[in-house]
């Protein structure tokens, strides 16, 4: 199970209309100025570790996230949220997280590949990404499932699997390789935010591990995982938001990003109430699969459309692709959009 759902289709209207808005015309060339301000900043750090710094430079911050709003006219973007404790990986990074479960090859590239294999071409498409925008350094990340929802309801009925902690620790191993990020991803079923935050929490109070909670998975009227389309509300999503700042006060760590999936209006409910503290970045992160109309009418209907801090884009090795290979999105092609996305999923 566990096979990603694609989004609805779109009417033809709503979809011109949102291409249209979509990206700007032609792609500027990198802002010299903000090459060289993030540069003089990677002097302070050792190659491929998080940015760290005793405050934050909010001039840089700031251009960084006009940077990233790629014009926007609406005054939507950027969003309007405080300033990050120092530490901060976001707006400094782009992240760019290879998705999966080392239990299944068909729930993501992360467990479909040979390690080796897999770590190799996550290098290369930080690489491309970096390529494609100079502007701030790419780092990686492991994304893991750590708690995947079941169609089997389990002993507690939950419709939800923990996975074992020497699972977890293997792919924090594999991220200590080559210095990447590790987020822990949580598909709750009939389980709750409540619940299964506070059991990784010895992996959370770690500076490099970050968590991700997908409402796809979330079956607040009892279904089972994978029948509906399942939802969060702001309230659930300010779950994760105050046990990650609880974490980052307890621990005294730098900033926690929290990824938030979402494909459909109904995923998301309230949004306008989630929090916006300085101990947690929130990543709202287009999750659907299709073709490339699609899936920019997508991000435009629910992720530009309804903004939190930050946006990301999840890219299908194999889903987008089903309508020829030209259907992936390329870092170029996604760098036009508003706003650019600043953290990368494959899977």
């Amino acid at each position: 199970m566990n096979q990603r759902i694609s989004v609805p289709i779109l009417s033809a209207i709503s979809l011109l209309f949102m291409v249209n808005v979509s990206c700007n015309s032609s792609q500027s060339a990198p802002d010299k100025g903000l090459k060289d301000s993030v540069a003089k900043k990677e002097d302070a750090i050792e190659k491929g570790k998080v940015y760290q710094k005793k405050t934050i430079d909010t001039a840089l911050y700031n251009k960084l996230m006009e940077n990233l709003a790629n014009h926007d006219t609406t005054g939507k973007w950027p969003a309007k949220a405080p300033y990050p404790l120092p530490g901060a990986v976001l707006p400094f990074h782009r992240i760019v997280a290879f998705y999966g479960n080392l239990y299944s090859k068909r729930m993501g590239i992360l467990g479909e590949l040979p390690k080796n294999e897999m770590l190799k071409k996550l290098k290369q498409e930080v690489g491309n990404w970096q390529a494609a925008d100079a502007s701030i350094p790419v780092i990686p990340a492991l994304h893991y499932i750590a708690v995947t929802a079941q169609g089997a309801p389990g002993k507690d009925g939950k419709h939800r699997m923990r996975m074992p902690s020497g699972q977890i620790d293997t792919i924090m191993n594999w991220a200590n390789e080559i210095d990447a990020l590790v987020f822990l991803d949580i598909q709750v079923g009939l389980s709750s935010v409540h619940d299964e935050v506070p059991p990784l929490e010895k992996y959370l109070k770690l500076p490099q591990v970050h968590l991700g909670i997908d409402p796809e998975f979330s079956m607040k009227n009892g279904s089972v995982p994978g029948k509906k389309i399942g939802t969060f509300s702001a309230d659930d999503i300010n779950t994760a938001i105050d046990d990650l700042a609880s974490y980052v006060k307890k621990y005294n760590l730098p900033p926690k990003i929290l990824i938030v999936h979402r494909f459909t209006q109904g995923m998301l409910t309230n949004y306008k109430a989630i929090k916006k503290v300085p101990e947690v970045q929130v990543v709202m992160d287009m999750d659907g699969w299709g073709d490339k109309t699609l899936k920019r009418s997508t991000y435009l209907r629910y992720i530009y459309a309804e903004p939190v801090e930050f946006t990301g884009f999840k890219l299908f090795y194999k889903n987008d692709t089903k309508t020829g290979a030209g259907q992936l999105y390329t870092p170029k092609e996604l760098l036009k959009f508003i706003p650019k996305p600043i953290y990368i999923q494959y899977q």
